[in-house]
């Protein structure tokens, strides 16, 4: 038996314990921008972390929240991974993790607690884990503002990171990210009283709508320009002195993100004295294939040799911190997560059943970077 076959038999030993943590971590709620319930969770996963890892964990707190970083002196590899939902304080209470035959469901359940359960077992199951270091932010469902540079700085002293979000429902992992903006346009107008006066305001609704039609205009063959949240006035009989506007963009490329964000920040008001003011911009740019090949390549190599269905990949339209660390050129790989789906829905789900096989995976492909297999 070879080692990495081994290693996905120790896997499937596992299967019960994994699903028992991920049943624990489930019912310990991490809404965003909550110090308490972020802090509890986070007390459960520095013990998992720091029994596996046998080290200490550095709690990096960051605006008040607690980032967890197992940091190794000589970093070849970091498993990044965020602990924190989308879902608000109580969700669990009338939607409670639940298993019907291979398939549980809950709050977080795919993204991406189901996905931390098995980084921390793959790290059960890697011979030397001295090189490996293991961050655990909770602030990604929000763009990561304050983790990014904490991000940033653990992949630029890593050779390679391998990130936990969820694969695709089929299995595939995630080669490439579409980048992603997020704008906050406000308009400035003037109020008056609309039944008597009219014309003496400057109507703010009225610009932002011009505003709200134009930039889907800025859409092009695979990049999305789309309004999301409108807001304006403050009672019915008053002309809006005040509206905002926000726009979120997706592409393929870096060219098409800062496209878009030249055409969004040349809008100019289209009524005689209202005012434009931009808020927000690129957030993360793309995740190209380029630096994720021969991580593919490796987990490929790794789930052949484990005897596994073949391992495929997907270029996926949502963005991750899988973003930050690819655009600075270390090589990443996503998508290493729990197989499932409907995260942000209430359908969310994922299949136990091939948790300790993809737990496997990235056990497997972290043994190949810190041992590269000869070429010929």
């Amino acid at each position: 038996m070879t080692r990495l076959e081994a290693i996905r038999l120790a896997a499937q030993e596992r299967a019960t314990v994994m699903i028992t943590r991920l049943r624990d971590l489930v019912a310990l709620e991490s809404p965003p921008e909550d110090p308490g319930r972020l802090t509890a969770c986070a007390d459960v996963l520095d013990r998992w972390g720091t029994a596996v890892l046998g080290r200490p964990a550095q709690r990096v707190m960051l605006d008040g929240l607690p980032h967890l970083l197992w940091p190794a002196a000589d970093q070849r590899v970091l498993l990044l991974g965020h602990y924190d939902t989308v879902w608000p304080a109580g969700t669990h209470d009338g939607w409670p993790f639940a298993l019907a035959g291979d398939r549980a469901t809950g709050p977080g359940v795919a993204d991406m607690k189901a996905g931390i359960v098995q980084m921390l077992t793959a790290l059960e199951l890697v011979g030397d884990t001295s090189r490996v270091g293991l961050l655990l932010t909770c602030d990604e469902e929000t763009g990561s503002p304050a983790s990014r540079p904490l991000i940033e700085e653990q992949a630029a002293r890593s050779g390679a990171v391998l990130v936990g979000e969820p694969s695709t429902e089929s299995g595939e992992l995630k080669v490439a990210r579409k980048g992603g903006s997020v704008y906050r346009i406000t308009v400035h107008g003037r109020a008056a009283h609309a039944g008597v006066e009219p014309h003496r305001g400057i109507n703010a609704s009225v610009e932002a709508a011009f505003h709200v039609l134009a930039v889907r205009e800025f859409a092009a063959e695979g990049t999305t320009v789309t309004p999301t949240m409108v807001t304006a006035g403050t009672m019915t009989n008053v002309v809006p002195e005040k509206a905002e506007f926000c726009v979120d963009v997706r592409a393929w490329t870096s060219a098409e993100l800062d496209r878009v964000d030249g055409l969004i920040r040349g809008l100019s008001p289209r009524l005689p004295g209202a005012r434009l003011t931009f808020e927000g911009g690129v957030n993360r740019y793309p995740l190209q294939h380029s630096v994720s090949g021969q991580l593919f390549e490796l987990a490929q190599l790794a789930g052949k040799e484990m005897g596994l269905a073949p391992v495929d990949g997907v270029s996926a339209p949502g963005a991750s911190d899988a973003n930050f660390t690819g655009s600075l050129g270390v090589p990443t790989l996503c998508g290493l997560g729990g197989v499932g789906g409907g995260s942000h829905a209430r359908d969310e789900w994922v299949d136990v059943s091939q948790m300790p096989d993809r737990a496997a995976l990235l056990a497997g492909l972290v043994e190949l970077i810190l041992d590269p297999p000869q070429r010929n």
